[in-house]
This record gives C-alpha cells, structure tokens and sequence, in this order.
C-alpha cells in the first residue's frame, strides 16, 4: 500500500483559484477544495434541499483548505516552502500544514528515492551519491533536492529543460525567472550557454541554486538574485525562462519583455494542460509567436518567439 503525505493549505475563500493553480504543481494525485463560501447554493443546485447539517453550517465561511496529497518519497518540506513561496509571490496569505511526515525520517530516508535520470536528449541528471560516466555527447548535472524546487523529477521541469535544450547556443544568456534550485540556469550553462541569472523571491531558493552551481562547478558563470525582475535584473537577454504557473506568467508577459532581446526565446512551463490555450493566446497577444508546445502528465510547456 502507497503512503501519502497531505498538506493543507489555508487561505482565503477569494484566493482559492490561485492557489489551487500553484498547489497542482506539486500534486501528484490533484488536490481537494474545501470551500463552504457558497454552501446553502451549492447543495440547492447539487440535491435541491434546503436541509443542511449543522456541522456543515459551522464551518469557516471566509477561508479555503486546500488538501495537496504528495508521494512519501518526496520531501513534504521542499514542496511546502515552493507552495508558500509563490503564494508569497502572488501576494495571498496563507497557512500550511503537513500531515504524515516526519521530517527526522526524510533527512535520513530521502536519498533512496532519487536516482540518476535522463531528461531530452543530452541531460543526466544525478545526485552527488551516485556515480555516473557521461557517454557520447551527454551533460552531466549533479543535483541534490532541497527546500527549493526543482530536482529535474516533476513535468514542468523535464519539459523545460527539454526546450532549454533545443535553443542554446554559445551565444545564448539567460535569464530564469522562478529559478528554485537553479536547475534550469545550471542546465542551461553545462548545454554551453556563457552566462545564465537566476531570480527568485524566495532566500532559501537563492541559496540552493548557488550551492548546485558550486557542484556544477560553473558559479563563474551563473548568477542568483532574490528579489523580483525590476529590482534585481538589468539588461537583455536571449533567453527567458519561467516555470511558475499561468496566472503569475501571464502577468509576466508585458514585463518580461524589457528583458528579451527581440528575436529572443521566451520558454514558460508549470502550465496546467486545462489552462494552456489561455496562457498561449495572452502570450500571442503580448507578440510572441509560439515555436514549439510540449505536453506530459497534464502538463504544458510552451517555446515562444519575441
């Protein structure tokens, strides 16, 4: 029998759809909503009574529980604090808890979960206890989880990392906005690119990615910055990656553009496959043209021309 950890996650009943959206990038079984905001409508258009339990009629109508139902194996804590931070993005307060994980267990448990994995074509990514002997014209990257996200196992990943691939030249300098454990600016610098700045809000992410760069032995040229785009980052670059979720990128767009060189790449992933008609129509809106669009396990990526 599988066991699962659940967090909850407590918000208000108006932030529900936002949050919902940036809880399904760490679900691996979807979430539960629990919203009593409309509760006498709901059951009327539901049952058609008006009979309704007491108990039910007590809850807190002025906040939301999301329950997100994660496997053992990965670490409830890096999930947890990539859920707050882009909450804290998004500006939305919130609470969070975590049910069925001993966190002592995970420090000494973890490692038997993550193993040497193959992302595209030339990609071995690989935790600093396994041994591996790169073969062909593959690209090696050492990379531990922590508590920021973004180990190479989750879609939204894979499949940027994929288009990451496809795209970088020696000429190419990117910028990863939403960079978490700096996998996406390490990759993109061990497929050759020169340089590659990393931003995210969350501390704790900032440090992660340093310390992978550090492994990766390319730090002289990566860099991480926390804070947000118009305080941390200056100048063009070619290109831009984002993998957060659609509401936050589809804000990005008419900013993220002071920061792409025309003809540049645009490559944005952590979609939801319900909502990635919306975030490619308010991409073509904002004049990016769409290149390429890569779907797996519900999950969208996006490759966009400026």
């Amino acid at each position: 029998m599988e066991t699962w950890n659940e967090l909850t996650v407590k918000v208000k009943t108006e932030d529900t759809a936002r949050a919902s959206d940036i809880c399904t990038v760490i679900a691996d079984m979807g979430i539960y909503v629990e919203d009593y905001s409309d509760l006498e409508n709901v059951v009327w258009n539901i049952a058609h009574v008006d009979l309704i339990e007491q108990e039910l009629l007590d809850r807190d109508r002025t906040h939301s529980l999301i329950h997100v139902y994660i496997k053992q194996e990965k670490a409830a804590a890096e999930c947890s604090e990539f859920i707050a931070a882009r909450l804290d993005a998004e500006g939305i307060e919130h609470e969070i808890s975590i049910v069925g994980v001993n966190e002592e267990d995970w420090a000494n448990n973890w490692k038997q979960y993550y193993h040497t994995q193959r992302i595209g074509k030339r990609i071995v990514v690989t935790p600093s206890w396994e041994e591996y002997t790169p073969t062909g014209d593959d690209v090696q990257m050492r990379l531990d989880p922590g508590m920021a996200f973004g180990t190479g196992t989750h879609d939204t990943t894979r499949l940027c990392l994929e288009l990451l691939e496809e795209c970088v030249t020696p000429e190419t300098r990117i910028l990863d906005v939403g960079t978490g454990s700096g996998i996406l600016s390490v990759g993109g610098v061990l497929l050759g690119a020169p340089s590659a700045l990393g931003v995210d809000i969350d501390p704790v992410a900032v440090k992660v990615a340093n310390e992978n760069a550090e492994i990766n032995e390319v730090s002289d040229k990566t860099e991480f910055v926390c804070g947000d785009l118009t305080d941390k980052v200056h100048g063009r670059f070619e290109i831009v990656t984002a993998n957060i979720v659609a509401d936050v990128i589809i804000r990005l767009l008419s900013t993220v553009k002071n920061y792409l060189l025309k003809g540049g790449v645009l490559i944005v992933s952590g979609i939801i496959d319900t909502r990635a008609d919306e975030v490619e129509n308010a991409c073509h809106e904002a004049g990016f043209v769409t290149e390429k669009r890569l779907e797996h396990g519900g999950w969208v990526a996006i490759k966009l021309r400026y």
